[in-house]
């Protein structure tokens, strides 16, 4: 799946983004918009985790939300 998919549909993938990563705020969410960069740094900053595993996470979350759509 092409991350341009979820960026496009950000309104309804911030839901499922919040679900995975909770400690994500609704700023955090606002200020991402979609953006797959600027969500990995964010779960870097908040999670405290190395960027291969950040990478991996949001591998599994496309997998999975395509699934879902």
């Amino acid at each position: 799946m092409n991350w341009d998919i979820i960026e496009g549909n950000w309104n309804q993938a911030k839901g499922k983004v919040k679900e995975q990563w909770g400690k994500l705020t609704d700023d955090d969410l606002s200020t991402i918009s979609g953006k797959r960069d600027q969500l990995a740094g964010k779960l870097q900053e908040r999670y405290g985790i190395a960027k291969a595993e950040v990478e991996k996470q949001l591998e599994h979350f496309e997998h999975s939300y395509a699934k879902r759509n």
